[in-house]
């Protein structure tokens, strides 16, 4: 069996069709996959930064076990070690492997290190786009613009022809064969080319449920965000061309996604090729007035896409709590017969009718361009905890409050839940060999509930 593996970066959880969004996403193709495949509702990513992601994908490892806390290229962070990576092993087993597109792993290593033996860079992209006279300049801003460049010639429809070519070659050579694509929409900025940049009109965007953050009771850093992107004053009809433009990427995406898998249709590969798509993080896309992602932890962001078709098993729903990069490293070795890691932190993915997996995720943060800020959680299906090192913490009654606007850390009639999931989260902290619960002081805001309430 083969490996396709569709990665994007910063793609909402809740923006394909079948989602239902409203106005919906516009995503025929992921539709397409998500009807062949195992669909999970509750995939986290458990650090939602991009090279921290990446590097939890290839070793199956939490990104603050090894001190990869944020992106590499901001504060020098140790690089992965190319020999916990799974994709490693394969070439040894005879197969073909190769990623096209954004490899934002290792500042010292190229994928080849990691296992890879064809790389097609999205420098390569940008070098044709010069000689074909399409690198125009944008305008500034993060809120993004209608791209000049043609679909067909922007990154995602050239990743995808890429890919083609690499699935013809593959499937030829007769050997098994495994590919990363990894996309860097729909990423700010948005700039989506036509006919997918006037496809939705920011007057029929919708506030995301956590719009309306007064930020009472929140950490100075959620209010201190909109002041450092300058979005403090933003109303929704502000947000709504961006929100607006970030579903024409995505549906610019995913017309690209489809080429992908028409290729391997056309490559007699559709039968025997395990197909994965999923996301590094989310996006905060105008939600609690904030762009990007850092410094928080609600499930705009730590909630990503995962879809897994695996010939043989079939379609479902399944609503398990995943993490979604750790437990695809542990599934990939396990379904492709690859020594286990006995270190790793994922476990194998519930792929047949298994909802029995304990309802409840940690995922991480620790700030990046605007400082250094260290925060946890811990998901349940009904409240989310946020462990907040050098500020207030946070909890949400999920039930009745999915936007996170209310926090109820002050909440008397919440406290044993509190001390309950502050012992909780611990315990996981320990298994991951989180650096932050090494210490007296820190074990003594969680096991001792030594926490100060700042409006108290």
């Amino acid at each position: 069996m083969n490996l396709l593996l569709l990665t994007a970066d910063q793609f909402r959880h809740d923006c394909m069709g079948w989602m239902g969004l409203t106005p919906p996403a516009r995503t025929p193709q992921l539709d397409r996959l998500a009807a062949q495949s195992v669909r999970y509702t509750h995939a986290f990513a458990p650090l939602p930064v991009c090279s921290p992601a990446r590097q939890a994908l290839l070793t199956g490892r939490h990104p603050d076990s090894f001190g990869a806390q944020w992106n590499y290229d901001f504060i020098k962070t140790p690089p992965p070690d190319p020999g916990l990576s799974w994709a490693a092993q394969l070439p040894q087993r005879g197969w073909n492997t190769g990623y096209i597109g954004k490899f934002h792993i290792s500042g010292i290593h190229t994928p080849h290190h990691f296992g890879y033996q064809d790389f097609v860079p999205l420098s390569q992209h940008q070098r044709e786009l010069h000689d074909q006279g399409l690198d125009a300049p944008m305008p500034d801003g993060w809120l993004g613009c209608t791209s000049p460049v043609p679909y067909e010639q922007a990154a995602p429809h050239w990743q995808a022809r890429k890919a083609g070519e690499l699935i013809k070659r593959y499937a030829a050579e007769g050997k098994p064969w495994h590919l990363w694509v990894d996309f860097k929409e729909p990423h700010l900025p948005v700039r989506p080319s036509e006919p997918f940049a006037s496809m939705f009109d920011a007057r029929d965007m919708q506030p995301w449920p956590g719009f309306d953050d007064a930020f009472r009771k929140k950490p100075y850093a959620h209010r201190q965000q909109t002041f450092s992107w300058a979005t403090e004053g933003y109303t929704w009809q502000d947000f709504a061309p961006m929100v607006a433009r970030y579903l024409g990427v995505i549906a610019q995406l995913d017309d690209a996604i489809g080429r992908i898998l028409d290729a391997l249709d056309e490559a007699g590969a559709q039968d025997d090729t395990m197909v994965v798509f999923t996301a590094d993080h989310g996006d905060m896309c105008g939600s609690h007035r904030m762009l990007d992602k850092h410094y928080v932890l609600y499930d705009d962001i730590i909630r990503v896409p995962l879809l897994v078709r695996v010939p043989g098993v079939t379609p479902e729903t399944n609503d398990a709590f995943v993490s979604n990069v750790l437990d695809l490293a542990a599934t990939f070795r396990h379904m492709f017969g690859l020594p286990e890691d006995a270190n790793a932190h994922g476990q194998l993915l519930p792929i047949q009718g298994d909802n029995s997996r304990q309802g409840a995720i940690v995922c991480s943060s620790n700030g990046q361009q605007f400082g250094l800020y260290t925060t946890r959680c811990l998901r349940t299906r009904t409240h989310k905890y946020v462990w907040n090192l050098t500020d207030v913490d946070e909890l949400y009654d999920l039930t009745c409050d999915p936007g996170e606007l209310n926090n109820l850390i002050d909440c008397s009639e919440q406290a044993p839940r509190i001390a309950s999931m502050r012992k909780e989260l611990y315990q996981r902290l320990q298994e991951y060999q989180d650096p932050f619960v090494r210490n007296e002081w820190t074990r003594r805001q969680l096991l001792d509930g030594r926490k100060h309430v700042p409006w108290q």
